[in-house]
């Protein structure tokens, strides 16, 4: 508990004792954020959080979050993601507070923090889902907006169950070289390609509202993409990507979402190797670097509630250029949410 002494002289400065712990939080975080400019916290120092940012146990208090959810048992090639949330906030060290590509400025106006990893249950699939979604339920009950890694793509699936119940079904942006429709594995129905087809089937998405982008590989048929189709989703393989911006696609995906509650859930593996080779299931011939920072940037003004960042496998990239790119790729979806300053 805060000494009392102490109490009433944070209060003197934040007008009332009520005020008083958050008015403490703040000033602490924006010291954690002076950092790049007094040179007080060198990249390499002091414990890795997530960019450095204050560590709390639940999301009390706070505008956004960063979790971990370190999954990797409902993956069908190679695992790892359970060390991604770890890799990320390792490399995350290197991402400051202010984007300079679009001016954002989200600590001038949001509270952030870390709050760790959710518990996971890796050796029962259904059951770990059953405590991602119990976590997720208490994270969202303030309206805190969780920025979520992974973890393989399973995670995406409690995840919404858990945003269903405080927002009702969410338009999604999902950014993939994988439909994730199948229906099964083995005759399992929770698994990484089975994710949103378990979301659509349960309406925690809104299937009018659903834009799917980077799809490419090879499969078995095509069912994953004309199911959705037919469902309503919006489809965008690769080839409608290849050399070109993608700002004008986001206008149109802006148009689609409209004003009600919109998910980002970004697969890492909907980048080209080439600039994310750390992943368990790679598809040539994707998404660059840069069109997935358009990707992002272009959801800025819609009503996001929520966002992940999935399928990081550290063991296949020992440079770390995988979890460098996806600890940016999560500050500019911080960058984009609703109430964010611009300098």
């Amino acid at each position: 508990m805060m000494p009392t002494f102490l109490l009433r002289n944070i209060s003197m400065l934040a007008r009332t004792e009520a005020q008083a712990p958050n008015y403490l939080f703040k000033t602490i975080q924006r010291k954690l954020y002076n950092r790049s400019t007094e040179h007080d916290s060198p990249e390499p120092c002091g414990i890795a959080s997530m960019m450095k940012l204050p560590i709390q146990s639940s999301s009390k208090g706070l505008d956004a979050c960063f979790v971990g959810v370190p999954l990797d048992i409902g993956v069908s090639n190679r695992t790892g993601a359970r060390f991604g949330p770890r890799q990320i906030r390792v490399e995350s060290v290197l991402v400051h507070e202010v984007n300079h590509g679009t001016g954002a400025a989200p600590f001038d106006s949001l509270q952030v923090a870390d709050i760790g990893d959710v518990p996971i249950n890796l050796y029962h699939l259904p059951k770990a889902c059953e405590g991602i979604r119990a976590a997720y339920s208490k994270i969202v009950e303030n309206g805190c907006k969780p920025l979520s890694m992974g973890g393989d793509h399973t995670i995406t699936y409690p995840i919404l169950q858990a945003i269903k119940g405080k927002y009702g079904p969410v338009g999604l942006v999902h950014v993939d070289a994988h439909a994730d429709m199948s229906d099964s594995m083995l005759g399992e129905k929770i698994y990484h390609g089975s994710t949103f087809r378990r979301c659509a089937e349960e309406g925690l998405i809104d299937c009018k509202r659903v834009a799917q982008i980077g799809l490419r590989g090879s499969g078995h048929g095509l069912a994953d993409y004309t199911l959705g189709r037919q469902m309503g989703f919006r489809c965008v393989q690769i080839e409608e990507c290849w050399f070109k911006s993608l700002v004008p696609l986001m206008k149109e995906v802006q148009a689609q979402m409209g004003n009600g509650p919109v998910y980002i859930s970004f697969d890492i593996d909907g980048v080209d190797p080439g600039f994310a080779p750390g992943t368990g299931t790679p598809e040539i011939a994707g998404l660059t670097s840069i069109q997935a920072l358009e990707i992002i940037r272009g959801c800025r003004g819609l009503n996001i509630v929520g966002t992940d960042l999935v399928e990081v496998s550290p063991p296949y990239d020992k440079a770390g250029t995988t979890a460098i790119l996806a600890a940016n790729l999560l500050f500019e979806m911080l960058c984009v949410l609703p109430r964010v300053k611009y300098r």
